[in-house]
């Protein structure tokens, strides 16, 4: 039997903790959005090497950064209640976006005409920034904080405080056409579209250790359905009592449309959506798994080891480890399985 490759660290990875991943879609740059305030750049190499090529700064913690169609720009949201634009021909950032609390998500949607820029805020809104207005084009009020968005046009999905969920259809407006409340009873923590192929429903993730499929047309909803994951027995041979921790990030593979989940357990798994069966398991790392992310064809898949504030200051120490990690993906371990006989 065949050793398996052992996950390679990038080398000079952020100073505090990673809150945020996002590989350009034209080739291997990773983008890193951090609690140090940076945001930085890293190329890699096919074999895995890394080497920095470009940072800035907010003035505040980073949480969330992604790139245009194009790769051409890199945006960031943070804590200081900023939306950063960082060019990557002149290496030049500048201001695109202002809210009145912290910006948690940044998503660049591509629409018929021009991309838009989408952010997502603390303080309830969620607006659309044209970048050649200095103003946004349009702001949603929200009905709690917001704490993830996602989007493949037409669709965008919002997760907010309170399990609030909304759906947008932005062919035809700026404004959500439905809110449901999330199928999970506990916070949301993520929502992830579906493949782009199919653009028929989301996944949620929360605190509780669960993720669920939601399809948005009716004649589809027979096909919802919630799993556990991120779980650890507290007792041996005790199924009843568990310990549970959250689910961090989902990932949708750009090929083969499985996807991956990574929690707070140290854990990530891989998994097929239509099989319903687990595909691969990770080993535990020693600390939460606060985000990852598949390259444009899937062949990498980066994630970061690291302290994700759950547990507030106190659970910051210098034990924690803040590593920044890249898996090289095997094609057995995010092809789709058969699924299996009834």
């Amino acid at each position: 039997m065949a050793m398996s490759t052992p996950d390679i660290a990038i080398s000079n990875p952020p100073s505090d903790s990673i809150s945020s991943l996002a590989f350009s879609s034209k080739a291997d740059y990773l983008a890193v959005g951090s609690w140090d305030n940076s945001v930085r750049v890293y190329e890699i190499s096919p074999q895995g090497q890394s080497q920095g090529r470009a940072m800035y700064s907010h003035q505040a913690p980073v949480l969330s950064v992604c790139w245009n169609e194009a790769s051409s720009r890199i945006f960031s949201g943070g804590v200081d209640n900023t939306g950063l634009m960082f060019d990557v021909g002149t290496g030049q950032a500048t201001q695109v976006a202002q809210h009145d609390g912290p910006v948690k998500v940044v998503k660049w949607v591509n629409t018929p005409n021009a991309g838009v820029l989408v952010t997502g805020s603390w303080d309830k809104t969620i607006k659309y920034w044209d970048l050649r207005t200095p103003s946004p084009i349009a702001t949603v009020t929200l009905p709690e904080r917001c704490y993830t968005l996602d989007a493949h046009y037409p669709l965008m999905v919002v997760g907010t405080a309170e399990r609030h969920v909304q759906l947008f259809d932005l062919a035809k407006s700026t404004t959500p056409y439905k809110t449901i409340v999330s199928p999970l009873r506990r916070q949301t923590r993520v929502i992830t579209c579906c493949h782009p192929s199919d653009k028929t429903g989301f996944a949620v993730g929360s605190i509780e250790g669960r993720v669920a499929f939601q399809y948005i047309e009716e004649k589809n909803r027979s096909y919802d359905y919630s799993f556990r994951c991120h779980r650890q027995d507290s007792k041996p041979n005790n199924k009843d009592q568990s310990l549970v921790y959250s689910v961090n990030d989902i990932n949708f593979h750009p090929v083969h449309g499985t996807f991956s989940t990574c929690g707070s357990d140290g854990t990530i798994h891989f998994w097929d959506k239509d099989a319903r069966m687990r595909l691969k398991s990770f080993d535990p790392a020693p600390a939460p798994i606060a985000c990852s992310t598949f390259n444009r064809n899937g062949s990498m898949f980066a994630y970061a080891v690291s302290y994700n504030w759950h547990k507030g200051f106190p659970g910051m120490t210098k034990e924690n480890p803040n590593k920044l990690m890249l898996h090289a993906v095997k094609d057995e371990e995010v092809r789709k399985r058969a699924p299996a006989r009834r």
